[in-house]
């Protein structure tokens, strides 16, 4: 069985594979730990999901949060006896990398394109809806271009509520109207509808500027929801990550 964990900035998600076989999944909130917490942590996640430590033939993650890099690998090590793999752009992924310089993409954008190529082919593009939403474009050749950074729909609601003493703070379901007819639809229709329409506005622009119209798959926790409001997102897979994972794994595993 492989670990695999994609470190964000608001959450972890750990998966389970067993071969090709997705059989466990959490997803948790990214806090500081001591290589000791993580360690303890994973183990009591395999105890109630009845996977023994042996059972784990390896162990790979990707992570935006590098004060947790040394804490995690070490916990691998110490409570799992796994060797994990740190996905960077210097492993074999598959695809080249057309953008300058190499080390400053972001892991998870990586491990989505990996994912999303093997899975949707190219030209493609991935949406990732975390504490950033993200475009990840492939051309036709499958080399990853680059893309867009744009803030998240937490971290959009976050700097709202910050700064407006009076608002309230709402769920992030679709209203029926963009016309928002309280506060609460008000808020929801603007978050919703607003990032809905800057995934669109990006997508187009860049079937403009491939001169090619994309498949275009969101994956992340808010996916589903922008995904109902876009007119261009094709496909939802919420553990494209975790699958991309796996694959870079098999592709430089240490036999």
């Amino acid at each position: 069985m492989l670990l695999v964990l994609d470190v964000g900035n608001t959450t972890t998600v750990i998966g389970i594979y067993d071969g090709e076989n997705l059989v466990k999944h959490w997803r948790l909130m990214s806090e500081r730990h001591t290589s000791d917490e993580l360690g303890i942590y994973l183990l009591n996640l395999l105890s109630i999901s009845e996977i023994r430590r042996e059972d784990l033939d390896g162990a790979v993650y990707s992570s935006v949060v590098p004060s947790l890099d040394t804490a995690l690998s070490e916990g691998l090590r110490e409570y799992l006896d796994v060797d994990p793999v740190k996905v960077t752009a210097n492993l074999d992924l598959g695809m080249e990398i057309a953008y300058s310089p190499r080390h400053e993409v972001g892991a998870d954008r990586l491990v989505n394109s990996v994912a999303g190529k093997a899975r949707f082919g190219a030209p493609l593009i991935v949406v990732d809806f975390g504490t950033a939403i993200t475009l990840d474009i492939l051309n036709a050749d499958g080399a990853y271009l680059g893309g867009t950074i744009s803030p998240g729909l937490v971290t959009g609601m976050e700097a709202l509520f910050g700064r407006t003493a009076k608002l309230p703070q709402v769920s992030l379901e679709p209203p029926k109207s963009v016309i928002g007819n309280n506060t609460i639809g008000s808020i929801q229709a603007g978050i919703l509808f607003g990032n809905a329409g800057l995934v669109d506005c990006l997508v187009k622009r860049t079937w403009n500027e491939l001169e090619a119209r994309t498949p275009v798959v969101a994956t992340g926790g808010h996916a589903t929801v922008i995904a109902s409001l876009s007119e261009t997102i094709t496909d939802v897979d919420p553990w494209l990550t975790l699958e991309g994972l796996r694959l870079i794994y098999e592709r430089n595993r240490l036999w």
